[in-house]
């Protein structure tokens, strides 16, 4: 399933050039796939009422066009690989005419009190119903 989530671009977020700033781009990532994670009822809080924490181990980001001040952007998430001990995630971030500015693919890593714990067996059953198969 492929989540999507719109923000408005602001002032505060860009840098001198009116472009949004690299280091806000992984806020917004983080942003959707925190409301990516409560549509499919795996919210943080949710995560950690079950003893669960996600870990990222790696980003790959790849800038494509700049964002600029007052777009609305759209970001749309999806993991498209998982097993029991990591989530691959993609998001790709459009502009208002639909172009594709960015592109991130981030690895997490599952755990449970600060260490790298396989997920339950209904946990990873769940999620995998989220699954986006390329």
């Amino acid at each position: 399933m492929v989540f999507e989530f719109r923000k408005r671009i602001y002032g505060y977020e860009c840098d001198v050039y009116g472009h949004l700033n690299n280091a806000n781009y992984l806020q917004l990532l983080e942003a959707a796939r925190a409301e990516a994670m409560i549509e499919m009822d795996m919210s943080v809080f949710r995560m950690r009422e079950l003893g669960l924490q996600v870990f990222i181990r790696s980003f790959s980001l790849d800038y494509k066009k700049a964002v600029e001040h007052e777009t609305v952007i759209t970001i749309k998430s999806w993991f498209n690989q998982m097993n029991r001990v990591k989530g691959y995630w993609n998001q790709q971030i459009f502009d208002e005419q639909g172009e594709l500015c960015f592109e991130a693919k981030m690895v997490g890593v599952f755990a449970s009190e600060g260490r790298a714990k396989r997920l339950p067996q209904d946990v990873f059953e769940h999620f995998l119903k989220f699954l986006e198969k390329d």
